[in-house]
């Protein structure tokens, strides 16, 4: 593996990482309407994740298969609007099985030498893989956190 690639799969591991954490914690059965952010419960926050990381897996297919990628569009705080009731209604199961097969898209295409640059949004910068892989870890790890400091008091 040459550097790039060593890079690649650092940070898809620190992904995978991240993401068995999220699923984790959904998967200890705790009441997940608990509010952690003024307008977002637990169970926001997965829904908001899954878009995200949704989103990621189908530009990263497209730009695998030569098809022109359509980023998500709009102000960032709508967007996060928008994946927070575009999933409200989802089971949380469901909402851990959209984000495993999202992973697995991601999985198989992150590591085509094809593959220079992945669309985030329409208005922003095109990603490296190797960004795309680590600002997608700090995301999930920052709203981890979060809920790791709301739940703390609960017991195990």
């Amino acid at each position: 593996m040459n550097e790039t690639e060593n890079l690649r799969s650092d940070n898809l591991s620190q992904l995978t990482h991240e993401l068995n954490r999220l699923a984790d914690f959904f998967e200890k059965g705790r009441d997940y309407e608990r509010m952690v952010y003024q307008l977002w419960n637990a169970k926001d926050i997965l829904g908001h994740l899954t878009f995200w990381h949704e989103s990621f897996a189908r530009n990263l297919s497209d730009v695998a298969n030569g098809i022109q990628p359509h980023p998500l569009k709009g102000k960032l705080s709508e967007v996060n609007e928008s994946s927070v009731e575009t999933t409200k209604l989802v089971p949380i199961k469901t909402l851990i099985e959209r984000l495993s097969v999202a992973q697995r898209t991601i999985e198989q295409y992150i590591f085509m030498s094809s593959i220079t640059q992945i669309p985030y949004k329409k208005g922003a910068r095109d990603y490296s893989p190797e960004e795309h892989l680590e600002i997608v870890s700090h995301h999930i790890r920052k709203h981890m956190n979060d809920l790791d400091k709301v739940y703390q008091t609960e017991i195990r």
